[in-house]
């Protein structure tokens, strides 16, 4: 019996040398495995890529599910002899990533971005984030991985670059892409707009104000906005109200003295909610900016920037917007003008990098219009473009029951902003000619035909004058960039081998929280730049939290770093624990008692291995036997659970061919086969009967660790070259079990 066989099981010792070997054999690359004749150079293929974690800090246990459900994929579509490819890559996450670093700059330097050059502070943010980089991959190396390193991609580099600055051109040049006035998450700490998704609702209680406001009453949280109302809003069926008319003016006695308002009819008004009638402030909430855009409204502005009261409040000017809210109240309750105070909670939102407080402004942005008709695509709108793939089956989206969520999302989608004012990103390849310009000598008519705005994927050069251009200072919403990525990592938008062989992509993996920011927005890209599929499936999944249900977090200070269980019990008890019986879309309660479980499986295998090698040592593995009826039957059962996994995994019920294989090798396998042979193995060498027993025992053995090698690829791997007397990995594209 091997050597290594005669002491327990220690997966510090084999995990790191099994990785290094699988990494240094070539066998991640499917270029590789055709080379060298593992792989059939016309095989189908199979391609994925990562979800690509940010750049900010290190991995944690969510990401270890992710990388456990796509691993488990990858080595189960490379056995089968598919021309499998799993790309790497990272996130540079703009606001995430420069946020992180500032607040550590902030707390070790005392300085902030406005002490240093744009060019200089983005290198500082970069470099930054390369560091964190470099350490998630080390991460992902310890999870096991079996990713393609010579194909790794990050959203920032120099090929990326290029797919996100095309993008941008193409979408300008249709017209979807516009810079215009509209409302938008403008986050006065961060000073820059961000994402619906970068926006954390926190529960607030707070004061319910209703007003009298003229022959109305009103109710709001938000006294502070109320400046800027100058009309009041209700719904044209709304009996107590019908003699009111649309654009009926009167006036009344405000904040700042008297004012004059407008009435409004729109449907949009609930008659049923409050008093019916509400004032509106365009400039400061999205809602109201709809129903002023749908009535070309006037719009005012109340709030700055920065969060403070402007000019235009009169003796209130300059104050925060807490200190201002209690004044006003006060000087509405001494005009009378307060009818009651109620307490009232409700959510804020706020921004979950900086913590400030959303405040909605009407900004000069860059926008994607969703509801323009694309004459290139049939007259057909991004947001058609998104829906139709998921209807009509193209995409499949498990678990099922999201594809109402995501239908839902897209019939509420609104133009989407892309432009961020931060130093860290794609800067918007837009260009702005110098104001003034120096006419060539004896072509000073020709300033006139000087291009004002270029887009461009390089800087421009003016034909007609001396002038340069000034490219735009904002940077793209990471989202943008994010969206391409499934074809991006191939190589678009060079038609590379790469992108023809593998596109459309084959899976997408990511959390259910991110189906709308990212998915959608890839199907999006992907519809539009390529006229086809990002990818085939779907498959969402949830959330690690810890063992009582919480989200890990550093104010709970219930966070776990994937190498604190690995160095304890192994990677691969830590993969079976975030794939056993957790399904599609399913959130995980993280317990280390579940993780120590499937160590213990871990140790049961390699006792089982040890079992039946030194029950081998008067068996001749090159002879063919005749097996007993018992045995045959043994063997047919085996096949029947070859048969359920692989079964299992064509329908990516990873979670049931886990769970149904640990059953089979302790429950069955170990606890009734092998304790039934232990007296059929005593018997005399050539023995037809013990020979038989011990075929069957051998060919099980192996059949299951080729089974288990998508989840539990190391010890599987170090058991493989153990009964083979082989140092050299071969697990890993060994094929796998025939289900016929």
């Amino acid at each position: 019996m091997h050597e290594k066989l005669l002491k327990p099981y220690n997966p510090n010792e084999t995990e790191q040398r099994i990785y290094k070997k699988w990494e240094d054999s070539g066998y991640f690359n499917p270029d590789i495995c055709v080379a060298k004749g593992i792989t059939k150079a016309d095989a189908p293929h199979f391609s994925i890529v990562l979800p690509p974690p940010n750049v900010t800090g290190r991995l944690h246990l969510g990401h270890a599910l992710e990388h456990s459900l796509q691993d488990a994929v990858v080595r189960f579509e490379r056995m089968r002899g598919r021309r499998t490819v799993w790309i790497p890559g990272t996130d540079h996450a703009a606001i995430a990533t420069q946020s992180r670093f500032e607040k550590e700059l902030q707390k070790e330097t005392g300085k902030s971005r406005h002490d240093f050059p744009r060019d200089e502070f983005f290198n500082m943010i970069n470099e930054f984030g390369l560091k964190n980089q470099k350490d998630m991959l080390s991460q992902m190396r310890l999870l096991g991985s079996s990713l393609d390193w010579s194909r790794e991609a990050f959203t920032l580099d120099e090929k990326r670059s290029l797919a996100v600055k095309t993008a941008f051109k193409k979408m300008y040049e249709e017209g979807l892409i516009y810079r215009g006035h509209r409302i938008v998450n403008w986050d006065p700490k961060g000073q820059t707009t961000i994402a619906d998704d970068e926006i954390v609702y926190q529960e607030e209680k707070t004061t319910w104000y209703t007003f009298k406001y003229g022959p109305f009453e009103i109710g709001t949280t938000r006294p502070e906005t109320k400046f800027g109302d100058k009309y009041v809003v209700m719904h044209p069926d709304d009996p107590r109200y019908s003699k009111y008319k649309d654009g009926d003016t009167f006036e009344l006695e405000w904040v700042n003295g008297k004012t004059k308002a407008t009435v409004v009819k729109d449907s949009v008004i609930d008659i049923t909610t409050g008093t019916g009638v509400m004032t509106i402030t365009p400039w400061h909430s999205v809602v109201d900016f709809e129903i002023a855009e749908h009535h070309k409204l006037e719009k005012e502005q109340i709030i700055d920037a920065i969060g403070k009261m402007m000019p235009n409040t009169g003796e209130f000017a300059g104050l925060k917007i807490a200190d201002a809210r209690k004044q006003i109240v006060e000087k509405l309750r001494a005009k009378g003008l307060v009818v009651k105070e109620e307490p009232y909670t409700h959510n804020i939102a706020t921004a979950e990098r900086t913590g400030g407080i959303i405040e909605p402004q009407i900004k000069l942005q860059w926008f994607i219009n969703v509801n323009k008709p694309i004459p290139s695509k049939g007259g057909k709108t991004l947001k058609e473009l998104m829906r139709g793939p998921i209807a009509s089956r193209q995409i499949e989206i498990l678990p099922n029951h999201f594809e109402k969520i995501y239908f839902n999302w897209i019939d509420n989608l609104r133009d989407w902003c892309i432009s961020r004012q931060i130093v860290y990103g794609h800067q918007i390849p837009v260009w702005y000619h110098e104001p003034k310009c120096t006419p060539r000598q004896g072509r000073e008519e020709d300033v006139i035909k000087c291009e004002q705005v270029v887009v461009a994927t390089e800087k421009p050069k003016c034909e007609f004058c001396d002038a340069g251009y000034v490219q735009d200072p904002d940077t793209l919403d990471t989202w943008f960039s994010s969206g391409l990525w499934t074809f991006s990592t191939l190589g678009w938008p060079d038609q590379t081998t790469d992108f023809k062989t593998y596109h459309p992509t084959s899976l997408m993996n990511p959390g259910y929280e991110i189906l709308f920011f990212w998915v959608a927005r890839m199907v999006m890209m992907s519809e539009y730049l390529l006229g086809d599929i990002p990818f085939k499936t779907v498959y969402l999944h949830g959330i690690v939290r810890d063992s009582k249900g919480q989200k890990f977090s550093k104010s709970a200070k219930n966070g776990i770093e994937p190498e604190e269980v690995i160095k304890q019990l192994g990677t691969d008890a830590l993969r079976m624990s975030m794939i056993v019986g957790i399904g599609p879309g399913n959130d995980l309660n993280f317990d280390i008692q579940k993780v120590k479980a499937y160590s213990k499986f871990a140790n049961k295998l390699w006792n089982i291995t040890r079992f039946v090698l030194s029950n081998l040592e008067d068996f001749d593995v090159s002879k063919k036997y005749e097996l007993t009826a018992a045995d045959a039957l043994l063997m047919d059962e085996n096949h029947d659970v070859v048969k359920k996994i692989t079964t299992d995994m064509e329908g990516y019920k990873f979670y049931l061919a886990a769970e149904n294989l640990y059953h089979y090798v302790w429950h069955t396998f170990a606890d009734k086969i092998i304790e039934e042979a232990k007296p059929r193995l005593g018997q005399p060498t050539g023995n037809k009967d013990k020979e038989s027993i011990q075929f069957t025992l051998l060919t099980i053995l192996k059949t299951n660790l080729r089974l288990l090698h998508p989840f539990m690829p190391f010890i599987t791997e170090e058991l493989w070259g153990i009964i083979n007397g082989s140092d050299d990995v071969k697990l890993i594209v060994e094929p796998w079990p025939s289900s016929q």
